[in-house]
């Protein structure tokens, strides 16, 4: 018999405890569970240096505490425990570093800008916490033959969050467009999280130089902050600069 390999991934011990109990009891599923997203990745680094990867994982929405206003689907690194926004952030660092892993989100109530933003970061479901057990090994094993399962009452709005942000990411691509290469290197440094002066030694600019291709930049992408500007640049699918060590080169402007 083919088992499917569950990792629940919830911070209430209880419920994580209880929902694994549950779906042991079937003959094909291989259960374990974790209370915290960086808990869970080194149980899949665990699992994976052992030859027996998880299939699914089931990730409580809300691990971690949910930070309204905050853009999730920022990929969590396994030591660092601070990097964790809630469950869809560990929805993409396990896209990132375990494609093959399937992700459902286990949610207290429908959201369908949240569920979207769960599909978006690489979920593969969103379920909700009082859904029967059969609803549930239903959604299991339907992801694992590449289904993608939503409540039917969350359809439409899901939908209509897809279509705004497509239409905000195209808008966003169109203005980075607008960007010189120079000032899209600034771009990249400035979502990478480096200041003026790091800029500067990280491009070999003078400090003078990067303050004028960043206001430049804050200019082109209409927005008044580093912040904003950095948001709009992750819309658009700008990653960071790499801060990976470069040779030595004189300042240039």
């Amino acid at each position: 018999m083919v088992r499917i390999r569950v990792l629940v991934v919830d911070d209430h011990r209880i419920f994580a405890e209880s929902l694994a109990a549950a779906l042991a009891a079937e003959p094909d599923v291989e259960v374990s569970a974790a209370g915290s997203g960086p808990a869970a990745l080194r149980c899949l680094e665990r699992a994976a240096g052992e030859g027996r990867r998880f299939d699914v994982l089931l990730v409580d929405a809300d691990l971690g505490g949910h930070v309204p206003g905050a853009r999730p689907a920022v990929p969590v690194q396994a030591n660092n425990e601070e990097g964790l926004v809630d469950g869809i952030s560990l929805v993409a660092g396990v896209r990132s570093t375990h494609p093959a892993v399937r992700t459902v989100v286990l949610a207290e109530r429908d959201d369908p800008r949240r569920a979207a933003l769960a599909l978006q970061a690489g979920a593969s479901g969103w379920v909700a916490k009082d859904c029967s057990l059969s609803r549930l090994l239903t959604v299991i094993r339907g992801v694992l033959r590449d289904e993608t399962h939503l409540p039917p009452a969350l359809l439409t709005g899901v939908l209509r969050e897809l279509t705004a942000a497509r239409k905000h990411r195209t808008e966003s691509e169109r203005l980075v467009e607008s960007l010189t290469p120079r000032e899209r290197e600034v771009l990249r440094c400035m979502v990478a999280g480096l200041g003026r002066k790091a800029v500067a030694e990280r491009l070999f600019l003078s400090p003078h130089t990067v303050r004028t291709h960043m206001q430049n930049v804050l200019g082109k992408l209409g927005v008044h902050s580093t912040l904003a500007a950095v948001a709009l640049a992750r819309r658009a699918g700008v990653g960071p600069a790499d801060l990976a060590p470069t040779p030595q080169q004189p300042n240039t402007a």
